[in-house]
């Protein structure tokens, strides 16, 4: 089960003081060497913690793959068209949230999905789409053509008791099951953590799961570096039974910038 590490909280630190430090290019590439398969980073519209210029240096740097969680905003689309990352996802966005609050609502936007779904795979650019594990929505996904889907893990994450916490790990199995029955490869996140991650080894569908804040929380206290480390360690077990490595890409490749 690969880990895609999301960068979005170090902007936050950085923005507090709008100046350069904590750099999330710097702490990428903590990750990468720390066992991360890929680094997540949420370019909003309102530019809250990650800004333009940091999509475009994770861009040059990242050896192992970028995924860049974005709205469907034209202009936001227009610049992830231009930079390329490895993969987008496509997520809700509102103004006044503080996270992304649910998935995308697929089976609503059905019309509107499929245009910006090619314009990126011409570029081939992966297209994920984050949704609720609803039949409906996972069935939506595989037919406005995108090839991935990632669960909203939110509900199983703040479970409050351990009988609504199972309930809610037996929809992500089914949903599971059914996005790998359509085609689609299968990712999951939001709210997931050290004390409830391990819970994704009961879905074998699943094979990536996108962490960010609990990964940077944590870091505050041990450092980056051994923070990634342990949730590395907590989904061992799937990438000993898979063989699973993480694919790098020389940093020559992409004129890295060292900052």
């Amino acid at each position: 089960m690969r880990l895609g590490v999301n960068v979005d909280h170090i902007a936050t630190v950085r923005q507090a003081r709008r100046g350069r430090w904590p750099d999330p290019v710097e702490a990428a590439h903590v990750c990468e060497q720390s066992g991360a398969s890929g680094i997540v980073c949420h370019l909003r519209e309102d530019r809250r913690h990650i800004q333009d210029e940091d999509v475009r240096r994770l861009r040059q740097v990242v050896t192992t793959r970028l995924n860049l969680e974005m709205s469907i905003a034209k202009g936001i689309v227009k610049i992830a068209l231009a930079l390329r990352p490895d993969a987008v996802t496509l997520v809700p966005e509102r103004r006044q949230e503080l996270t992304t609050e649910g998935g995308l609502d697929v089976v609503k936007l059905s019309r509107t999905l499929p245009p910006i779904i090619e314009a990126f795979q011409r570029r081939h650019i992966n297209v994920s789409l984050f949704v609720d594990p609803v039949p409906a929505q996972l069935r939506a996904v595989r037919d406005v053509g995108a090839a991935a889907v990632e669960l909203h893990t939110g509900r199983y994450a703040q479970a409050p008791t351990a009988r609504a916490r199972a309930r809610e790990l037996s929809t992500l199995k089914t949903a599971a099951r059914l996005g790998a029955a359509l085609g689609l490869s299968v990712a999951a996140g939001h709210g997931l953590a050290y004390d409830n991650v391990t819970g994704m080894h009961q879905i074998p569908e699943i094979e990536e799961v996108n962490i960010g804040f609990s990964i940077i929380a944590r870091a505050l206290s041990i450092g980056l570096d051994r923070a990634v480390r342990e949730m590395v360690s907590l989904l061992a077990p799937h990438n000993v039974q898979r063989g699973e490595q993480p694919v790098r890409r020389s940093h020559a490749a992409h004129g890295v910038e060292t900052a």
